[in-house]
């Protein structure tokens, strides 16, 4: 058997290949060698009934995940997926080469990742060549969910949305300084609390100020991680992610003003991932 993961801070997709053309799948939490130990990535895993049914047949596992970009980090995903699955190889790989085999397969083009995170690569149809880019949540990951949640989080603390559009906020998540505090220095995973308050522009497409913040967070991606590529304009760039999914209206327009070929856009990643690697 034959086990595929794309994994990000918020969920973790998975799907099992049982025989030639029978698959399973499912999500877990997300798995991120920054917030959490082995230990902790073997706890997640253990309380799903799905991985527990099938884990002592599993002969091979491909994760493709959010953090795992050096040897260290590598290892503690690896680590805590071999105590769980104790009779497979383990290959652990950052979820920009997963991306790219999703999106470009053998091709040549850039990979944009626009989820909880944000980041670019460019895939010369074997490797993956990352840039200066993936700074994480405090100093980049700009046009993400992480961005947009403490857009929207500071506006609201700071008084600086509009009163209707304040209101509605306070209705959704009725939070305050001393909530979010605590959720981004103290408990785990704050980059997914943030990204967690990205589906309120959902909810209020249409209105001046989310418009305004969605452009701005999509054209500050663009100019900050693609434009700097002289070749940004000779190959398609493919994107994976929910805010690159549901807001394709934006992302479209940003990139035709910039004269960028869109290819792909994937809300997930992982079918065209697990395609790529069963069928390569």
């Amino acid at each position: 058997m034959i086990l595929v993961a794309d994994s990000g801070s918020s969920k973790t997709d998975w799907i099992l290949k049982l025989g030639d053309t029978e698959l399973k799948e499912f999500t877990t939490r997300g798995i991120n060698p920054y917030f959490q130990t082995d230990k902790d990535i073997c706890k997640v895993l253990s309380a799903y009934d799905e991985i527990q049914e099938y884990n002592s047949r599993v002969k091979e596992v491909y994760f493709f995940g959010e953090g795992c970009t050096t040897p260290d980090k590598r290892e503690i995903v690896s680590n805590g997926l071999s105590k769980v699955f104790s009779r497979a190889y383990i290959s652990v790989e950052n979820d920009a080469l997963g991306s790219a085999y999703a999106t470009c397969g053998k091709k040549k083009g850039f990979t944009c990742i626009l989820g909880t995170a944000s980041n670019v690569a460019f895939y010369d149809g074997e490797q993956v060549h990352e840039g200066v880019h993936g700074l994480g949540f405090v100093f980049g990951d700009e046009g993400s969910g992480t961005y947009f949640g403490k857009k929207l989080i500071t506006d609201y603390l700071y008084d600086k949305m509009p009163a209707h559009v304040r209101k509605a906020f306070k209705k959704d998540y009725d939070i305050n300084k001393d909530i979010v505090i605590r959720n981004v220095y103290q408990e785990p995973l704050p980059n997914f609390y943030l990204a967690s308050f990205a589906k309120f522009l959902s909810s209020n497409r249409g209105e001046e100020y989310v418009e305004s913040i969605l452009h701005f967070g999509i054209e500050e991606f663009i100019k900050t991680h693609l434009l700097p590529y002289p070749t940004h304009q000779s190959y398609p760039c493919h994107f994976v992610g929910s805010i690159a999914y549901h807001f394709q209206d934006v992302l479209t327009g940003v990139c035709q003003k910039h004269k960028i070929k869109i290819g792909k856009v994937l809300s997930n990643p992982i079918h065209d991932l697990a395609d790529f690697l069963t069928q390569t």
